[in-house]
């Protein structure tokens, strides 16, 4: 037994009186570790769910005073990240006295030197810095998110925090004068030092996982001593796949990941109600019409409304930032964008239709209205070359994107035939021939239109323009819907310009294409206007196009249905990979370093090409399409986020997804949508939509057949794009 002193008498019960404050992770078992720091830390409650032994402190004090002679003491970070770890000369002497091993995180006080004062990073990342750790490779990245550390000038550390770019690795190596030690050993390796806050690895969800076991290994075999085994902890992460890569599924999965995909729009505080569109106004300052030309330099990831959540009446927002807090929450993205509420009101529609459930098609037919009639979006004046087209967002008046446009085009295409209405058909002609009278002779369009300049030079001035962008991207989809109006219409330019393109792009496929985060979703988006052109004019030359889309994008089909992220050449790259370490994190970038990184992408590729190949199949019967999209079917499902803890993240998709580690990984250095991002509609509605036209037996050329919009189309036509102008 253990003796504790007290004004110079021993006293046996005292032994009894510390239980209450030194718990053992086992108990009752002798235990060669002891640990200061709230019972709640991970590292505590892991190391008890694991069977290993401890006995827990409150104070570093107490901890160092009655570990046994020789033992590992670890002095864990209770205050993080607001109060550093108050440690002083004393305890270390003491430590030293004892013979301890002592691990310290984010310590006030080291010997010998001078902390700085706490540092939060923001595009840095921790590094491995030596080849001392098992299982871990020097320049191994290691998320360690929310992290803030202190900075001391130490050698030779086994972690290191700075700015490098690379997904695994750093790719670029490390400059040791930009780099700040996080993890060091003094007094001859008796003390090993944290200058941050390992021991929250579960509640900021640092990754990946495996590395994160093997760091905690070496650090258990370092406090445990020599003779220690060394340990491989196991837990649950409080955010983590629905299912595992080999679980089996259960027969209603299908379902349920689409009614999840949509509840998560409630839980994440999405659907913006009243008091939440007057709190948008006011972050961005908008004036009566709802929008400013100019945007506020103000950070849009706000704080969501505590309030009940809308129906649709004030649109949908934006989706979830790619930071990870250290309390393992992320914050919400307020934007209101016109394509999210375009593709999220078809979502909630075949939701409606697949669960018969009349709240969810109201929500659907309200993000139309919010979005056509209400917002002050869609520009509906025709002495305006704008006339038809969408805004990007209240607040921004200056792009006009058809990419964006398109997506909102295809939700009002397909709400409309679940609704079974005209309401918004009228919109829909005018959307689709603002975006044609202004595609040019080639029928290419470009990457966006700048509003000032459109209505300065006038919409003929891009009709007639000789552009040529051979980039599915941007125009892809769009070519879609001038195939989807030509069928209900029979105006023969919108076939004979989307042909033209058509033909263009597949003639320089795959040297010539541009590629924007990733040759990829190029080809994804390809699937689409191939599929509905085959459904018009159904050639071998088409099919044999289309099918050699799809050979090339079934290479990179990985076992589990994954669709492997790949880079074009890279001088035709948009945004390429970060090409050194200081430009990471400054501009749109792939979730991939190389060729090779086993990552699937949820915001650009996996979500389109789920779509392109559910309509490649409706519209050729070939059982590569279906064989394909089963298995990103099922890949899909199995991936959804399932959270108890985080139910603002439960049920939704982040972008980026290693498969290999079965974990949600992937280079963070996008600018605007990393890793961890959920987006409501790119990827929150166009998920859920295809699973459920899948439960229902449906496709989207199909589900629309019944439309009446051709009813105004003449009109519309003639006074957007007269007759003597076509035949100029």
């Amino acid at each position: 037994m253990k003796k504790i002193c007290s004004g110079g008498f021993i006293f046996e019960a005292i032994v009894i009186l510390m239980a209450s404050f030194a718990i053992g992770c086992t108990g009752g078992i002798e235990s060669n570790l002891t640990l200061s720091c709230n019972e709640d830390n991970d590292l505590f409650v892991v190391l008890r769910e694991n069977g290993i032994a401890c006995i827990r402190y409150n104070t570093p004090e107490e901890a160092v005073e009655n570990a046994g002679e020789g033992s590992g003491v670890m002095i864990l970070a209770d205050g993080y990240p607001d109060r550093v770890t108050s440690v002083d000369s004393l305890l270390f002497a003491r430590a030293k006295e004892k013979n301890l091993r002592l691990f310290v995180e984010y310590p006030s006080y080291l010997p010998g030197m001078k902390p700085g004062k706490p540092v939060r990073t923001l595009l840095e990342r921790v590094v491995v810095t030596s080849d001392s750790i098992k299982d871990l490779s020097r320049l191994q990245i290691l998320l360690l998110h929310g992290c803030h550390y202190i900075p001391f000038l130490a050698s030779d550390p086994l972690l290191s925090v700075g700015k490098v770019a690379g997904y695994e690795l750093a790719a670029y190596g490390i400059d040791d004068t930009e780099m700040r030690p996080v993890l060091f050993c003094l007094s001859g390796g008796s003390i090993l030092v944290s200058a941050t806050k390992i021991s929250q690895f579960v509640t900021a969800r640092y990754a990946p996982q495996k590395q994160i076991k093997a760091l905690l290994a070496h650090i258990l075999h370092f406090a445990e001593g020599e003779g220690a085994p060394v340990r491989e902890l196991k837990w649950t992460p409080d955010v983590k796949p629905s299912f595992s890569a080999v679980q089996k599924l259960p027969l209603d999965a299908v379902r349920t990941a689409v009614r999840r995909g949509i509840d998560w729009h409630t839980r994440a505080g999405m659907l913006l109600n009243e008091q939440g569109w007057e709190e948008y106004k006011d972050l961005w300052k908008l004036d009566d019409s709802n929008i400013l030309t100019t945007v506020p330099a103000v950070n849009n990831a706000a704080p969501r409304p505590v309030s009940e959540p809308g129906d649709g009446s004030f649109g949908v927002l934006e989706g979830i930032a790619s930071e990870i807090r250290i309390d393992g929450s992320q914050p919400t993205r307020w934007w209101l964008r016109s394509d999210s509420n375009g593709e999220s009101s078809l979502a909630f529609a075949l939701a409606g239709e697949m669960d018969n459930d009349d709240q969810l098609r109201e929500i659907a037919g309200n993000l139309l209205d919010w979005l056509y009639f209400n917002s002050g979006l869609f520009r509906n004046d025709p002495a305006l070359s704008n006339y038809g087209l969408l805004f990007w967002a209240p607040g921004n008046a200056q792009a006009l994107y058809q990419d964006n446009d398109i997506k909102a085009i295809l939700g009002c295409m397909g709400t409309s035939g679940i609704l079974g209405t005209d309401r918004w058909d009228e919109v829909l002609v005018k959307n689709i021939l603002g975006n044609f009278r202004t595609t040019g002779v080639n029928g290419f369009r470009g990457r966006r239109l700048e509003n000032p300049d459109l209505l300065r030079e006038g919409w003929q001035s891009y009709l007639n323009r000789d552009l040529i962008l051979l980039q599915p991207h941007y125009e892809a989809w769009t070519w879609a819907s001038y195939l989807w109006l030509y069928h209900k219409t029979h105006w023969e330019p919108l076939l004979e310009k989307t042909r033209k393109a058509i033909t263009l792009m597949m003639e320089g496929y795959p040297d010539k294409w541009r590629w924007t985060n990733g040759i990829q979703q190029e080809r994804g988006r390809m699937l689409l206007p191939l599929a509905w052109l085959i459904r018009i004019d159904d050639r071998p030359e088409y099919r044999k196009w289309i099918r050699l889309i799809a050979d090339d994008i079934e290479k990179c089909q990985d076992a589990s249905g994954a669709i492997r992220e790949e880079l074009g050449v890279p001088d035709r790259g948009d945004y390429i990979p970060s090409p050194s370490n200081a430009l990471y994190g400054t501009n749109e970038a792939p979730l991939i370093q190389q060729n090779g990184d086993p990552v699937s992408d949820l915001l650009y590729t996996c979500n389109f090409t789920f779509l392109g190949l559910h309509e490649a199949y409706a519209a050729t019967g070939e059982e590569q399409f279906r064989r394909m999209a089963d298995r990103l079917a099922d890949f899909l499902v199995r991936i959804q986020v399932r959270s108890e803890k985080h139910t603002e993240l439960d049920g939704g998709w982040f972008r980026a997804f290693d498969y290999r580690q079965w974990e949600y990984l992937g280079s963070n250095a996008d600018s605007g949508w990393g890793a961890w991002s959920i987006e409501t509609g790119w990827t929150q509605a166009w998920i859920p939509t295809v699973l459920a036209m899948r439960e229902l037996n449906m496709n989207l050329w199909d589900l629309t057949a019944k439309s009446q919009a051709a009813r105004h189309f003449k009109n519309t036509r003639e006074q957007m794009i007269p007759d003597n102008i076509m035949s100029d």
